[in-house]
């Protein structure tokens, strides 16, 4: 195996790579673009996992392990959750601060992010919060709010000239993925509805709630229609209800995730942007 080390750009990270390389008794670590190293020809186990977290924790680095020869154009298609992964707030939040009743929102928003309360609810209950909303609320979330997360231009650019298709699939909605899809030039997107009358929001969502089984579905979906399999797909994300899709990938990655996730993951981004999947492959 292979095990990637990775820092922010600036953060002198050469003495920590050199201790991991040597717990993990590396023949040979290599500097990559920017402020990632490569070491090689590691000898992966569960406990040598453990040890090197631990110590890459500390240190404020992250850290994959790889096989060798893995290229990002081996994959066909990115699929990422869009709140708090590629953008960096969660929107509904955002909204609900309109009202006043941020800290009721993001409550549930926390806990159905840990997992501990399905989506499905916590959504229908976060959203009945918003009824009376002036729909303009939308609007000026993204105008002043929404900003994309570290790397995400970078990311997507470098996966897309490598002829992969992107997917922002989400547990939020229409009002922002339609415009993140026309923004970032994204091949497929999909999410809730609000129900809006009279301008107003009416407390609802239109149809049926894209939860942790539709997220899923909608990655197998594309894929087949793709013609491959959700093996040949990376999926990125953040909360519980990224799981379910994270879990039938060929690559699965946790972006600055609630602990639940960077523990199912295939690889934890804690620090770095989320172009850094691209040190990754060869």
């Amino acid at each position: 195996m292979n095990l990637i080390l990775q820092g922010l750009p600036g953060t002198p990270i050469a003495l920590a790579v050199e201790h991991v390389a040597k717990l993990v008794e590396s023949k040979r670590w290599i500097q990559l673009d920017g402020n990632a190293y490569r070491c090689e020809d590691v000898q992966y186990s569960d406990a040598l996992k453990a040890q090197v977290d631990a110590e890459c924790l500390a240190a404020g680095i992250d850290y994959a392990f790889t096989a060798p020869g893995r290229k990002l154009s081996d994959f066909k298609l990115v699929a990422m959750d869009m709140d708090s992964t590629v953008i960096t707030i969660e929107c509904i939040d955002e909204i609900a601060d309109m009202q006043g009743l941020k800290p009721q929102v993001a409550e549930i928003t926390e806990a159905a992010m840990r997992g501990e309360i399905e989506f499905r609810e916590s959504l229908t209950r976060r959203v009945a919060l918003l009824k009376g909303l002036d729909a303009g609320a939308l609007q000026k979330v993204y105008d002043e709010r929404l900003k994309l997360s570290p790397g995400a231009e970078r990311m997507l650019e470098t996966v897309k000239a490598a002829g992969l298709k992107t997917l922002l699939v989400s547990g939020g909605f229409t009002f922002f993925t339609d415009r993140m899809k026309t923004r970032l030039g994204l091949d497929y997107t999909h999410s809730n509805v609000l129900e809006i009358a009279d301008g107003k929001l009416t407390g609802r969502v239109v149809g049926g709630i894209v939860d942790a089984d539709e997220k899923k579905a909608t990655v197998e979906r594309v894929c087949a229609e793709l013609g491959c399999t959700p093996k040949q797909a990376i999926v990125m994300g953040d909360g519980a209800n990224d799981l379910k899709m994270m879990g039938i990938s060929g690559l699965s990655v946790a972006f600055r995730a609630k602990p639940v996730v960077r523990a199912q993951a295939d690889v934890a981004l804690n620090f770095v942007g989320l172009d850094g999947i691209l040190s990754l492959f060869e």
